[in-house]
């Protein structure tokens, strides 16, 4: 496509030359040459390969000049050093590659890149990608960074050597200086991975196709030529036919074998997860909820399912109560939901300090976890953990999530009223608060209470457990603690307090541990430490008129 803004601007530039030439006589123009004369021009500013002169040394008695030094500058500065460049030509790659060339063999990062970039280029011929691999390696080897990247950018196009992003993804973290185990290097790399593995078993899922159709066709031309023989030359067009397909096939199936070995040398499939965020989680324009004149503010959920664990026991229920939960809570009661199932430290972590972009003051936030818990016993303190599906076992805590840390960023979060509901053993350690208080349990909805209730502040936990194991199961498909919850929420009808959720979500889980011979009481706690000042979280039914 033609570039008409820069065809605009040349055009502009040949009439503004055209005037000048037209109301100049010739006089005006041989002082405008003198007047300018010694001025810096446009030439004197461009880049070139410049040979310095040797420096003159003195090593005791004896006077010696060290071999000539390649540089690039500008022409003026070059000049002024009394360096030598190719006034013309500048686009013939042999005048660049005998300034560079001497340095390069000698072993001079700098000159083997620019070699490389030389035969890259082509300057003025054709491009030698070949080349341009051979001398990058060398420098690359040497740990050069401008070279790592330049190599990195051809095997990310697959010029000069077989395309492989993987190799070229690696090649720019080290010309970068970012280390093996970066997250973020890691996530990129996963990523490539996932992808070039889909890539390859969709093109021999195609070879297969092919290959069958292929062989169908083959033995179908086959049979034909055994029942009808031709004679003469239909015979010969017969023959070249089945001999053609015959090489086709053959063609397809070193091609189908090349993408089996690239697939099978891909790193082995790890477990490691990443956090999958639905397209419409936390927009930040979500409406505020307004019933009979009060402002309820905006409802957001952070939901988060670990069920498939790399190295403790998979759970059994954990992503399904997760996707239930959000369902009831965007369903039912309006909120943007964020579902992030089998996450590991970094993607907790990252999601709970996300929301700190989205969240205004009068906003509610409910955060849900289902997932392995723990627990460990110092001298006069019980820590309790979230498990990330990336968590070691005991007592090696690298990628736990303290509740140390979910506290320091509920303290951080601007929403007014936020809920905790951990669905995990010793759940409730989130919260020292030793219970509740001053939170009343009536499910008659109070117009007083809510009044009074709604500008304060709210940190509160509903465990599924206390300082004790919970059961993963035992909720005709949920967990108990969940079926119990989540039935409750989905049952109601009117504004229903936290107190009054606890209340009965309590009597059923007591109820069905109970028929799964198991003893688990919930608890709902104040979290202090996270700055709660006697508020409470409300679940508004959407559509409610009041």
């Amino acid at each position: 496509m033609p570039d008409f803004a820069l065809y605009g601007h040349r055009i502009t530039l040949l009439l503004a030359a055209c005037l000048l030439s037209a109301a100049a006589p010739s006089p005006a123009k041989s002082r405008t040459d003198k007047a300018t004369e010694g001025m810096t021009t446009r030439k004197d500013l461009e880049i070139v390969e410049c040979l310095l002169p040797g420096q003159v040394r003195q090593l005791g008695n004896t006077t010696y000049i060290t071999q000539r030094r390649p540089t690039r500058t500008t022409a003026s500065d070059c000049r002024i050093r009394g360096g030598e460049y190719v006034a013309y030509d500048r686009a013939d790659s042999k005048s660049a590659l005998r300034i560079w060339m001497s340095a390069a063999e000698g072993g001079d990062v700098e000159a083997q890149n620019n070699v490389g970039e030389i035969y890259e280029r082509g300057l003025g011929g054709e491009p030698n990608f070949e080349a341009a691999v051979i001398w990058y390696q060398k420098a690359a080897d040497q740990g050069y960074a401008r070279a790592l990247f330049n190599l990195g950018t051809l095997y990310e196009q697959g010029a000069g050597v077989e395309k492989d992003r993987l190799k070229a993804l690696n090649l720019y973290r080290k010309a970068w200086g970012v280390p093996e185990d970066n997250i973020m290097f890691a996530s990129a790399a996963q990523e490539q991975q996932d992808q070039l593995r889909a890539e390859l078993q969709n093109v021999i899922g195609e070879k297969d196709t092919q290959l069958g159709l292929l062989g169908k066709q083959l033995q179908q031309m086959q049979s034909e030529a055994k029942k009808h023989p031709a004679a003469g030359t239909a015979s010969e067009d017969s023959n070249k036919e089945i001999q053609a397909l015959k090489a086709w096939i053959a063609k397809l199936e070193v091609e189908k074998r090349a993408s089996a070995g690239q697939l099978a040398g891909l790193p082995a499939q790890t477990r490691e997860p990443m956090a999958r965020t639905p397209a419409a989680a936390l927009d930040p324009q979500a409406q505020a909820r307004l019933v009979k004149g009060m402002d309820f503010g905006r409802y957001y959920a952070l939901v988060i399912g670990n069920q498939d664990y790399q190295v403790l026991e998979r759970l059994q229920t954990p992503r399904a109560d997760a996707e239930r939960a959000a369902q009831v809570l965007h369903d039912k009661y309006g909120f943007t939901v964020q579902t992030i199932e089998d996450a590991n430290d970094v993607a907790m972590l990252k999601a709970l300090n996300d929301l700190n972009k989205v969240l205004r003051p009068n906003d509610n936030l409910l955060i849900y976890y289902a997932g392995h818990g723990t627990r460990l016993k110092t001298a006069n303190v019980d820590a309790g953990y979230w498990l990330p599906v990336n968590a070691e076992r005991p007592p090696d805590d690298t990628f736990w999530v303290a509740n140390e840390q979910i506290t320091a960023h509920l303290a951080r979060l601007p929403a007014r009223r936020i809920l905790v509901v951990a669905d995990s053993c010793y759940a409730g350690l989130l919260s020292t608060d030793p219970g509740v208080n001053m939170f009343g349990t009536e499910s008659r909805f109070s117009l007083d209470y809510v009044k009074y209730k709604l500008p304060k502040r709210a940190r509160l936990l509903l465990a599924s457990g206390g300082d004790q194991p919970v059961l993963d199961s035992g909720g005709q498909g949920d967990s108990v603690f969940a079926r119990a919850f989540l039935d409750v929420l989905a049952a109601n009808s009117g504004i229903l307090s936290t107190p009054a959720l606890f209340a009965q979500v309590q009597a059923r889980v007591k109820a069905g541990a109970a028929r799964n011979n198991f003893t688990q009481v919930p608890e709902f706690k104040a979290i202090k430490s996270a700055g709660h000042e006697l508020g409470d979280f409300f679940f508004v039914p959407r559509g409610l008129g009041l």
